[in-house]
């Protein structure tokens, strides 16, 4: 898939560094951050360095509003965070639902979530707004969830 957009999150805690990773994808890609919203809305915003983002809501680096939102396409990637996932895509975040209200209005999104091995699990509790998780990719393998449709 030729992506022309990647919406990324910025990593805070144990979660896999997704930094190094924006760094080498500013390079050759639209890249924007989400910013989450007090009415529970998140929007993306594109960067054109890391200096662009700043300590927000919740401790975590976002961009600035006022900086222009990317084109969604078909041939758009978002990278999901999350405290662990099933092989089948589903995600438990941290429940704010921002993501499953964001993915909501983009299905043709590419939907690929980065996790460590560990976090992948038989079982989480789902929701019907839940919006899966077309891959997983961990250090050591990728996860085809139902990514038999794209």
């Amino acid at each position: 898939m030729n992506a022309d957009t990647i919406l990324i999150y910025a990593s805070f805690g144990t979660e896999i560094d997704t930094f190094s990773i924006a760094e080498e994808l500013l390079k050759t890609h639209i890249t924007a951050f989400p910013v989450s919203h007090d009415n529970g809305i998140m929007t993306f915003h594109v960067i054109h360095n890391l200096e662009e983002l700043h300590k927000g809501r919740y401790g975590i680096y976002e961009p600035d509003v006022i900086l222009p939102q990317p084109e969604i396409t078909d041939n758009t990637i978002c990278i999901l965070p999350g405290l662990a996932f099933t092989p089948d895509g589903y995600r438990l975040g941290y429940g704010g639902g921002y993501y499953d209200r964001f993915l909501e209005k983009y299905p043709q999104i590419n939907k690929t979530a980065l996790a460590y091995e560990e976090l992948i699990t038989e079982n989480l509790p789902v929701m019907s707004h839940d919006v899966r998780a077309d891959y997983i990719v961990t250090p050591e393998r990728t996860v085809f969830c139902h990514a038999e449709k794209k």
